[in-house]
C-alpha cells in the first residue's frame, strides 16, 4: 500500500533544488501539494510537471522572512482544508562573512527566514497537522545545523537555531502522534550552492555533489516508516572519490 496517495503536503522552497525535488517525489506517489516560494514562475512551471502526474498542486507566492505572508497562508488553508498530513520547511537563505564584518541586518534576515518563519509556519498549521492520522513535519536543515565553519557564522547560528526548535518541537508533538524529521544534507547541486562556490571562487561541478533527488528519496522513506518507528534525523553528504 502506498501511504502518500491522497496525502495532503506543504512544501516551502518548493521552486528550485531540494524543495522542487521533494514536491516533485511527492507528486508521484500520489500527494496532493501546496507549493510556496518566492518565484510564482518557477513554482506553477514545477506543478506544471507535477500535475502532468496525475497530482494536484496549489501554488502560493510567498516570502517566508514576512510574517502577513505566512499568516495569510496559514489563513488559506485552514480554510481550504481540513487537515494537513505532511509539512516540509525546504526554504532558506545563505549569506558568507567572518563575524567582524558581517553586517547585522544578514544575520536578521537569515534568522526571520531559516528560524523565524518555519517556526510561525508550524504553529499555524499545527492544528491542522493534529487532525491528520499522523501529521509529519520535515526542517531541511543543513551540516552547518551540526557545526560551524569559518566564514558563516550568521547562517550555522540560524541553523543550529532550528536544530534546537525541531528537538524541542518532537518532544512536544510526539504524544500527539507527530512525527518531526531534521535533514542535515551535506552540499547538495542546486542554485544556491552555485551562488556559495561562486563566493568561495571554488569551481561548480554539481556531478560530484550530493543530488537533490537523493535527498528526497532518502525523506520520502523515512516518512513511509510504520506507525512503530520514526526517524529523527538524516545526515547526508555527497559520495565521491574526486571531491
Amino acid at each position: 500500500m502506498n501511504w502518500f496517495t491522497n496525502k495532503k503536503a506543504l512544501v516551502t522552497g518548493a521552486g528550485s533544488g531540494i524543495g522542487k525535488a521533494l514536491a516533485t517525489a511527492l507528486a508521484s506517489r500520489g500527494c496532493d501539494l501546496f507549493l510556496a516560494g518566492r518565484d510564482l514562475e518557477k513554482l506553477r512551471a514545477a506543478g506544471t510537471v507535477m500535475e502532468e502526474m496525475g497530482a494536484k498542486a496549489t501554488c502560493h507566492q510567498i516570502d517566508i522572512s514576512r510574517d502577513s505572508q505566512i499568516k495569510e497562508l496559514g489563513k488559506h488553508l485552514s480554510k481550504s482544508i481540513d487537515h494537513l498530513d505532511i509539512l516540509i520547511h525546504s526554504a532558506g537563505l545563505f549569506h558568507m562573512g567572518r563575524l567582524g564584518s558581517a553586517p547585522v541586518k544578514l544575520f536578521d534576515l537569515q534568522y526571520k527566514t531559516n528560524v523565524r518563519g518555519p517556526y510561525l509556519l508550524t504553529q499555524i498549521l499545527l492544528p491542522l497537522l493534529k487532525k491528520s492520522q499522523m501529521g509529519q513535519v520535515v526542517f531541511i536543515n543543513s551540516t552547518a545545523g551540526l557545526r560551524a565553519p569559518a566564514g558563516v557564522s550568521q547562517y550555522a547560528a540560524t541553523k543550529h537555531a532550528l536544530t534546537a526548535l525541531a528537538e524541542s518541537f518532537r518532544q512536544e508533538v510526539n504524544k500527539e502522534g507527530i512525527r518531526v524529521l531534521s535533514v542535515f544534507p551535506g552540499r547538495t547541486a542546486s542554485p544556491m550552492q552555485k551562488r556559495i562556490f561562486d563566493l568561495e571562487g571554488r569551481v561548480y561541478r554539481p556531478e560530484l555533489l550530493l543530488q537533490p533527488g537523493d535527498v528526497a528519496e532518502t525523506v520520502l522513506n523515512a516518512l513511509s516508516l510504520p506507525s512503530t518507528a520514526e526517524v529523527t534525523d538524516i545526515s547526508i553528504r555527497p559520495f565521491s572519490k574526486t571531491y
